[in-house]
């Protein structure tokens, strides 16, 4: 095969303009905009309870060893918080996605659709 040979590509229209339509719509950009406005700062908030529950671990063993009630510490309540908060932030996102996204992905969808159907 010659390097001048076109590559093969994933998928049948993905030369198609509508890509780049589609890319350069505000309804795009809006949609980018939400997803990121909310992935963003939940990602960095979990992060930072994340590492807050491994740095206590390390270094503030005294306190995290701390009997709440009977055998249960502290430790093991900030880790069923961590799965706790994960299911909440999992929940927190369906509920943005439902309201904010889905209704714009639609449309972008449709537009798609009809450029290559």
């Amino acid at each position: 095969m010659s390097d001048t040979t076109e590559p093969r590509r994933t998928h049948q229209r993905s030369g198609h303009a509508i890509y780049e339509e589609l890319h350069r719509s505000p309804d795009f950009q809006e949609l980018r905009r939400k997803y990121r406005s909310f992935a963003i700062p939940w990602t960095v908030a979990f992060l930072a309870w994340y590492l807050l529950y491994v740095v206590m671990c390390n270094w503030a063993t005294d306190f995290m060893d701390a009997k709440v009630v009977g055998n249960i510490n502290v430790a093991l309540v900030f880790g069923v918080l961590q799965f706790l908060s994960t299911f909440l932030i999992a929940y927190l996102y369906a509920r943005h996605a439902n309201k904010q996204l889905d209704p714009l992905a639609e449309k972008l969808r449709r537009r798609y659709d009809e450029a290559v159907h």
